[in-house]
């Protein structure tokens, strides 16, 4: 298996970035300063640059119009003091330099050019999210419904998510986009209050759409986005081969701030490499705290526990009272237990037996869906020379189909 060449890939994020606009303006300077060049040649190709003045040093000039730019050129990045605050509050390797930090904030909205937006870095940050997001959790808990892997993805790494994590790290919003911005603001064109996404209403490719087939969990793993979503005309860059509508050009706040945070993992990895990425997504992703329990939403817990005793090979479960107390008062509790024979599988309690039979029926499912081994290595660390050996992760039979 060969391994990525991962310097080459920094190396062209790093490659003097020059704008359409800009190449006539370099083409005919650079024609100037050569010293063989005819005069009739100067004449020809140079005549409104006369008034410009040509130092003997190596660095490039500005550009005249820079003001008139749709974002700050790259070398703003170097002195902005908002930048290298960001750079060091999040402790970001100095191998990621600030000209490419300065790149992760400008959203295509901002600037259509995919030599100066985000939109690549993007693309690349959401893949790592998704595969270190999704080996965190099928790896620690291997029973889960697919319903519940979506909506762990989606607590951990989705829009929402991120979005609360930009306004955490301090990133502040400029409010317009601009050459004379702060490169440290996160620039993008945004959609005044009150207004919607355009473009975005209609999901697009999933086959035999107009029919209205039903979504089930298989259909949406292989057509929709990684939190099982169906996909919109603002997921083309992704699948180019779905577009069928103009990309709108405003954007809510939430999506820019999304877009940031893909793109600075895209960064990070790209710069840093596997350990690096994986160390910042643990390190501001993976440790905050989720409830993982509180994600289920049974309609029929008893049927789906007859269902799963039945595929498992186990007995029936039974309810049995194990406690009450207060039965002819406003406010009784009844404990209840589901028992496979001499197994306890849940308990619970509640306000009457029916309720305390269900909730004792969840309690059981929860205790089967949440099991979680006592030793997980995640198929990313082996992935580095000198990783440990793979050891196969438990496969479950998977979710109760009823």
């Amino acid at each position: 298996m060969k391994r990525l060449r991962l310097l080459r890939w920094n190396g062209s994020v790093l490659t003097q970035r020059i704008r359409p606009c800009c190449a006539q303006y370099r083409l005919a300077l650079s024609v100037r300063l050569q010293s063989s060049a005819t005069s009739a040649l100067e004449a020809e190709d140079t005549p409104e640059f006369d008034d410009v003045a040509v130092s003997s040093s190596a660095q490039p000039p500005k550009h005249p119009n820079s003001t008139q730019l749709p974002s700050p050129p790259p070398e703003a990045a170097l002195r902005s003091a908002k930048l290298s605050a960001l750079h060091s509050r999040l402790s970001l390797s100095p191998r990621l330099p600030l000209q490419t930090l300065a790149r992760c904030l400008v959203d295509p909205s901002a600037d259509p050019s995919p030599s100066f937006n985000n939109l690549s870095l993007c693309l690349l940050g959401q893949d790592i999210f998704s595969y270190y997001t999704c080996e965190e959790i099928v790896c620690r808990y291997p029973r889960l419904p697919m319903s519940v892997i979506f909506a762990g993805m989606y607590a951990y790494v989705g829009s929402k998510a991120l979005a609360a994590i930009t306004r955490e790290w301090g990133v502040e919003v400029a409010a317009e986009p601009g050459a004379e911005v702060d490169p440290g603001l996160l620039q993008a064109n945004r959609i005044p209050a009150g207004r919607q996404e355009e473009g975005v209403e209609r999901p697009i490719g999933r086959p035999n759409a107009e029919r209205g087939w039903k979504r089930g969990v298989s259909s949406r793993t292989i057509y929709d986005d990684p939190f099982g979503d169906e996909r919109t005309s603002m997921d083309l860059e992704e699948r180019p081969e779905l577009k069928d509508q103009p990309r709108t050009k405003a954007i809510t706040l939430e999506r820019a701030s999304t877009n940031f945070v893909r793109a600075l993992m895209g960064a990070v990895y790209l710069h840093g490499g596997r350990p690096a990425a994986k160390q910042f997504f643990q390190q501001h992703f993976m440790s905050r705290e989720l409830s993982i329990s509180g994600l289920f939403d049974f309609k029929q817990p008893t049927r789906d526990l007859s269902r799963l005793c039945a595929r498992e090979g186990f007995e029936s479960p039974v309810a049995r009272i194990i406690s009450e107390t207060g039965r002819k008062s406003r406010h009784p509790v009844f404990v209840v237990g589901v028992y496979s024979g001499n197994d306890k599988l849940g308990e619970d309690s509640g306000g009457s037996l029916d309720e305390a039979r269900t909730r004792a029926a969840v309690a059981a499912l929860k205790g089967w869906y949440l099991y979680s081994p006592m030793k997980v290595r995640m198929p990313s660390d082996v992935e580095e020379e000198g990783g440990k050996s793979w050891e196969p992760v438990h496969i479950d039979g998977g979710e109760v189909i009823v």
